[in-house]
């Protein structure tokens, strides 16, 4: 598949054209291993190694139209891996936006940086995402890329009022996609829907 048909084929699964322009800017294949380069514009997720994918493009994409990105946002990210969905923010948040984005294995750190080394809007940090970042919030949006058995209150607590925490939640490899708004009064949950992802890395 290439990347014309890998879009009409999101395109026909509901992602809208703001999503899809971004996709298309950025290529898939600078952010997976050369081996498997020929199946980078398949809709599949792909190993990266350190038992961590680059997940399906439709999951991507639908993970980024819920975040409801803006220009000149303040976003975190829970698990860099590659870099690939890092690299999608950037786009969508602008120059004057600023995603941080960590990342626990050290290995992926290294690798996601020499991808992301052209983006200045991105900061790529070697830490237990399930802390958070404290000194660099409130953020206006979070996104947690791996999965963990609850909704992480380290990250609720570091939301601005209005923002809003995508996260999958549950058991290994069966979560719901859960996304979090928090207003003024109360923090209000919805289900998107069944999805796999690989689990939350805790501390060595």
């Amino acid at each position: 598949m290439d990347i014309n048909s890998l879009l009409e084929e999101l395109r026909s699964q509901g992602i809208k054209d703001e999503i899809l322009e971004v996709i298309k800017s950025v290529k898939r294949e600078k952010f997976i291993p050369k081996k498997y380069m020929q199946q980078a514009y398949e809709n599949i997720p792909l190993p990266i190694g350190h038992k961590a994918t680059i997940s399906q493009p439709y999951t991507v994409a639908f993970m980024l139209q819920e975040l409801e990105l803006k220009p000149k946002q303040n976003v975190l990210e829970i698990g860099t891996g590659s870099g690939y969905n890092a690299a999608l923010i950037s786009r969508l948040i602008g120059k004057r936006g600023k995603l941080y984005t960590l990342e626990i294995i050290p290995e992926l750190v290294e690798y996601s940086k020499k991808n992301l080394k052209n983006y200045k809007n991105i900061k790529v940090l070697e830490k237990d995402g399930s802390k958070g970042l404290q000194e660099k919030a409130p953020f206006d949006r979070i996104i947690q890329t791996a999965a963990s058995k609850s909704l992480q209150k380290n990250l609720i607590a570091q939301l601005k009022i209005n923002g809003i925490y995508l996260a999958p939640i549950g058991p290994s490899y069966n979560q719901k996609l859960i996304k979090v708004r928090k207003t003024k009064h109360k923090i209000m949950h919805q289900s998107l829907g069944d999805f796999i992802f690989v689990p939350l890395v805790k501390p060595r």
